[in-house]
């Protein structure tokens, strides 16, 4: 089999690492599910917020554990295909060299065990690096249970490394998988990651980000936007991505695979073309992320998020509206005199509205909310929140 046919194969089954992939309305930067032919072509976002392409795939498919959730579980029947470090290397600079990519990112079913597969996973790297002379973006995923040793030389060729938390406590895991270890192979491994990469180290430059597998447990959001504060405030992880667990794909003894959701709680906006329980999970993801920024761009806490009686965000707001219509003591904020971070936690302004507020006020008065020429339904869903 050439190595293209191998990649055609490995990253259609790399489509199962699916971060990001509903976290936005643009239907060209939804993630497929079943992506035929050149899947290995991965559409992101650039440093500079414009559209990239990078080219993400496995190292190999026959995995050794048995991660309930993944469809390349160990008791799974399927052609297993690997590609080897030289093999990846020549093809990745031999198509870089005719279409211009942003990076390579870089994951692999676990081929063994973990030292075997991060050797390969590093070798990759390590050959783009000294022979091809690359000097762009590599992103390798850390295999659970990997070693200190495996984990440092990794981080001589990466730009980012991640390892997956997938789920918010050791009760949690335990029911995604019994091989792994949860203190042992996950967190263990992403302290020692945090600690080489922490500021005024070694690897500073090494972006880092973990993962949550979203509903493949009976895990609750308060549950997993606790371990998300604590992985930025404690670890100071770089991003944390969610991925909304894919009904059908797992084990049948998942308590994801029994959930079921009400047709009243679906959100509105346009998910493609997915049933209803998908349709609801991905909503479930797409209000992760609104939290998670909230956290990491907004200023808020966790202790402010607020959650049904369930535990759980809604699914018909997001979770800034929420806060917001129950703390009506904060508004209206006047457009003025407030300054940059309590605009922030009005509905519907982001950054760079806010940015254009704070930048119009300096520049000529405002004598109503209109004179702020924000887009019509951003200053609607405002208005409620602002006054002159």
């Amino acid at each position: 089999m050439d190595t293209q046919s191998k990649l055609d194969i490995l990253s259609r089954d790399a489509q199962y690492d699916l971060s990001c992939a509903c976290g936005t309305k643009n239907p060209q930067e939804h993630r497929k599910r079943n992506t035929a032919g050149s899947g290995w072509l991965y559409p992101t976002t650039t440093v500079s917020g414009g559209p990239g392409i990078m080219l993400k795939t496995l190292m190999g498919n026959r995995c050794a554990n048995d991660c309930k959730y993944c469809p390349l579980r160990n008791d799974q029947d399927f052609r297993p295909v690997a590609l080897a470090p030289k093999e990846m290397a020549s093809f990745f600079h031999e198509f870089q060299s005719k279409r211009p990519l942003i990076g390579l990112f870089l994951s692999s079913a676990v081929l063994g065990c973990a030292e075997k597969t991060m050797e390969m996973l590093t070798d990759t790297a390590r050959i783009l690096r000294n022979s091809y002379r690359y000097r762009g973006y590599i992103h390798l995923k850390v295999i659970p249970g990997s070693s200190k040793e495996s984990i440092d030389e990794a981080l001589k060729y990466a730009s980012a490394l991640s390892l997956n938390i997938e789920a918010p406590g050791e009760q949690h895991f335990s029911k995604l998988s019994e091989s792994k270890n949860y203190v042992q192979d996950i967190l263990q491994p992403l302290t020692y990651i945090a600690s080489q990469t922490a500021k005024g180290s070694r690897y500073e430059r090494v972006h880092t980000s973990s993962q949550f597998i979203v509903g493949a447990s009976d895990e609750l959001d308060k549950e997993i936007l606790l371990y998300t504060s604590r992985l930025y405030q404690e670890l100071h992880m770089g991003r944390l991505y969610f991925s909304a667990y894919q009904k059908g794909l797992g084990d049948q003894s998942l308590p994801g695979e029994q959930k079921q959701y009400q047709h009243s709680q679906l959100e509105l906006f346009d998910l493609g073309q997915v049933d209803e329980t998908d349709h609801a999970s991905l909503t479930r993801e797409h209000r992760l992320y609104q939290a998670d920024w909230l956290l990491r761009k907004y200023g808020f806490s966790y202790e402010e998020m607020i959650f049904t009686e369930e535990g759980n965000l809604s699914l018909t707001k997001d979770p800034k509206l929420v806060w917001a219509q129950a703390n009506p003591q904060y508004f209206p904020l006047s457009v003025k005199r407030s300054p940059k971070e309590a605009l922030l936690r009005v509905p519907g302004l982001g950054p760079t509205y806010v940015g254009r507020i704070v930048s119009h006020r300096r520049m000529a008065p405002l004598s109503c909310l209109e004179d702020l020429k924000l887009p019509f339904s951003v200053l609607e869903k405002a208005r409620p929140f602002l006054t002159i």
